[in-house]
């Protein structure tokens, strides 16, 4: 039921108001008050009426936050005193979908034991449902201005900037509101929340974000900002129109953020140009499973500083232990006001990187071949999150989709003739394995 993200899908297919009843029936077994929030998408509101109607059955009383960013919705937990907060989101899924993540008191989305304990109540039908007396309330709140005051007080930009912020007709403009506070000149692109996404689709990608990085070259703005339907994702684009890769913005976060002898958290596909970047002021990382609820676990460990994934979540564990789309476009804007991105960026060695996939309806059987020549054949092998090998100069990755009839080839060198030859070498890997 669950994914590497919350639960996710087509509307009327895979995610209903049955379901959301479900799983608000589900999560008021053992919950008191509850939180939640949804983004722009239309079925947003009637999957958070019937998630509300299941919680109230179940004696909860309910924190309507109504469109709100996700991270306003994990933030506003702890403050709340709840014990859960829900997010009714499809997040960077295009609009057809919607879906629901449950997050921890802590900022923390709900982990695999939770998810399992929801599923088995799901389907086994359990619920905790009250007499006609003993309904919970539903009560109307606003998060966005605590989330704002938060991040006003945890980032200081000292010489402030002109920002253009490309909402993507999403829920985050808790990010405009935060800039402004912070001194900035803010121009919106796509600012309207429609759930069609007409301006762009939902995910922030550099395609996607072409009209951000024209609009950011041709003026005199000095930083673009990107967000993605329900504001976990940022991605920025530098003064001079150039699109931040997300391997290249997570090695300049986490430089900001951690100190020498501190860990950075980040999944197995990240590039080795943020292992080198972090090297030489003694910070290493960590490879976790991709999606940001492993990251976040691994963030949650004494001695880590910053998680964060290549697609576009941050994680400030100091602050949230929700990617914080919002907190994210703070850090990059006092970064950008000290020292120009175009300047960062080019203080980051990239490789060459290659990546593709290949369609199998045997990826379980062809992954399972994969590992078992692999563990053979190579010593550095990782199993943690499909199947990746450690080179002296170079690794690859072969990983199957959680949602599509696909693994997905990943590999990285420091030189480019290597990383074709090694990026051979995985897709030839793979072959056999889908051959056998």
């Amino acid at each position: 039921m669950f994914g590497t993200s919350g639960i996710r899908g087509p509307v009327g297919d895979e995610v209903t108001a049955e379901l959301a009843l479900s799983v608000g029936r589900a999560v008021g077994v053992d919950a008191d008050r509850v939180v939640v929030g949804r983004d722009a998408r239309e079925s947003g509101r009637l999957l958070t009426d019937a998630l509300a109607a299941g919680l109230r059955e179940s004696g909860v009383d309910v924190v309507d936050l109504g469109l709100a960013a996700t991270p306003t919705v994990a933030r506003t937990t702890a403050a709340e005193d709840a014990d859960v907060g829900v997010s009714v989101t499809a997040s960077h899924n295009p609009a057809p979908d919607n879906g629901i993540k449950l997050w921890q008191p802590s900022g923390q989305a709900f982990d695999g034991p939770l998810q399992d304990t929801i599923t088995e109540r799901v389907r086994a039908e359990v619920t905790d449902l009250r007499p006609w007396d003993d309904l919970g309330d539903r009560v109307r709140r606003d998060g966005a201005e605590r989330h704002v005051d938060a991040l006003v007080d945890a980032v200081a930009v000292d010489d402030p900037l002109s920002v253009v912020v490309d909402l993507g007709n999403g829920a985050g403009g808790v990010t405009v509101d935060a800039l402004q506070r912070l001194g900035c000149a803010v121009e919106t692109l796509n600012a309207q929340p429609d759930g069609s996404f007409p301006g762009r689709p939902s995910e922030p990608t550099a395609e996607n974000c072409e009209s951000l990085a024209a609009l950011v070259a041709e003026s005199d703005a000095d930083l673009g900002i990107a967000h993605d339907g329900d504001a976990d994702r940022m991605r920025c684009v530098a003064a001079d129109g150039t699109y931040l890769s997300g391997d290249v913005t997570l090695a300049l976060l986490a430089r900001e953020a951690a100190s020498p002898g501190d860990r950075v958290a980040a999944p197995v596909d990240t590039s080795l140009a943020v292992d080198d970047h972090l090297a030489d002021i003694d910070v290493s990382v960590e490879r976790t499973r991709v999606g940001d609820v492993y990251v976040a676990e691994r963030a949650s460990e004494t001695g880590v500083a910053f998680g964060g994934e290549p697609s576009g979540a941050w994680i400030w564990p100091a602050e949230t232990l929700c990617p914080d789309g919002p907190l994210a476009a703070c850090k990059v804007a006092a970064l950008a006001a000290e020292r120009p991105l175009a300047d960062r960026l080019a203080a980051v060695e990239t490789y060459p990187i290659r990546r593709d996939s290949v369609e199998t309806d045997e990826k379980a059987a062809a992954m399972e071949r994969v590992s078992e020549r692999v563990l053979a054949e190579y010593d550095d092998v990782t199993t943690l999150d499909g199947v990746r090998v450690g080179l002296d100069d170079a690794w690859f990755l072969l990983r199957a989709s959680g949602t599509q009839p696909l693994v997905r080839i990943t590999a990285e060198a420091r030189d480019a003739d290597r990383a074709e030859t090694v990026f051979a070498e995985a897709r030839a890997l793979l072959g056999d394995a889908i051959e056998d």
